[in-house]
């Protein structure tokens, strides 16, 4: 069976820039794929490209194993980073124009802006124009215009950033919603623990390149790195576990964060704690998918 959407050795310079150098992933149906990366690693290059708004040098877009053209292309939605509405035009009027593009007609468009609106808490924001809105009301908004025609493929550039806790969470179970319903969630986000919590599935690029891709779980018992967390009662205010392949992360108020080699002892790390204070906690396993991102892009 074919992954819904791969990106296939995919490139494209931009003058002395190689902004995609052979990335290569795929999103499966029903499935949400956290698409990760420093800033300038290519991801709204290949997002674009998904859309034919970046034309490749090389490689492939392909939807069930063939080339994406408009045909697919309106069965997909796409929320970029910079938005792309109508600051003027009255939301629900918006709405209800982008989905007759897709393919609805005016009553099941108006039908489908007025209930992803409700269902986003802005049923009285509907005669409202855009700009009237707070930033994270112009946000949903943008995520109706992207799900209203119920699309195949959701395709989502920084669809979480400066939203408030409350917002974050709506768009997260409308995300899970959406991989329910059968959709392919491709989306990107620097809010690692976010992407940990709500994706089973990450890719991480870099310089153009995917160099992880995979199960969260699996990618971060691969690392050859472990987390160690110490709650200590009484040690001296310097003091660090004599092993070698451990290092300190962060120190504070005696609660200390380590990070060691996979191949080190967890109870020699132990042992030496209780030598030294009293140990209040003590946890060790494989690191966050934070820290498995800046031990593949950390520079």
């Amino acid at each position: 069976m074919w992954a819904m959407l791969t990106l296939a050795d995919a490139r494209k310079r931009f003058g002395p820039i190689e902004a995609l150098d052979g990335c290569s992933f795929s999103v499966d149906r029903g499935r949400m794929l956290g698409f990760l990366g420093p800033n300038g690693a290519g991801k709204t290059t290949a997002m674009r490209a998904v859309f034919g708004l970046v034309q490749l040098d090389g490689g492939e877009v392909l939807w069930d194993g063939r080339p994406v053209g408009l045909e697919e292309r309106l069965r997909f939605g796409y929320m970029p980073e910079e938005r792309g509405l109508y600051p003027r035009m009255p939301v629900g009027e918006q709405l209800a124009y982008f989905g007759q593009l897709h393919g609805l007609t005016a009553d099941a468009a108006r039908a489908a802006a007025s209930g992803w609106l409700e269902r986003l808490g802005l049923a009285d924001r509907i005669g409202a124009k855009l700009e009237e809105l707070s930033h994270g009301n112009q946000q949903r908004v943008q995520l109706a215009a992207a799900l209203l025609h119920e699309p195949e493929l959701l395709v989502l550039d920084e669809p979480f950033a400066g939203l408030d806790p409350v917002a974050v969470r709506t768009l997260a179970e409308t995300l899970r919603g959406e991989a329910a319903r059968g959709a392919a969630v491709l989306f990107s986000s620097h809010q690692l623990e976010l992407v940990q919590d709500i994706c089973e599935e990450v890719a991480i690029v870099d310089r153009g390149r995917v160099v992880a891709a995979g199960a969260v779980a699996e990618l971060r018992r691969r690392s050859q790195r472990r987390q160690i967390a110490l709650q200590l009662d009484g040690a001296p205010p310097q003091w660090l576990p004599d092993v070698p392949g451990v290092e300190l992360v962060q120190r504070r108020n005696g609660d200390l964060r380590l990070v060691a080699d996979s191949r080190v002892d967890p109870q020699q790390v132990l042992a030496e704690a209780e030598r030294t204070a009293r140990v209040v906690g003590f946890s060790y396993g494989p690191p966050s998918l934070a820290e498995l991102f800046l031990e593949l892009v950390g520079r």
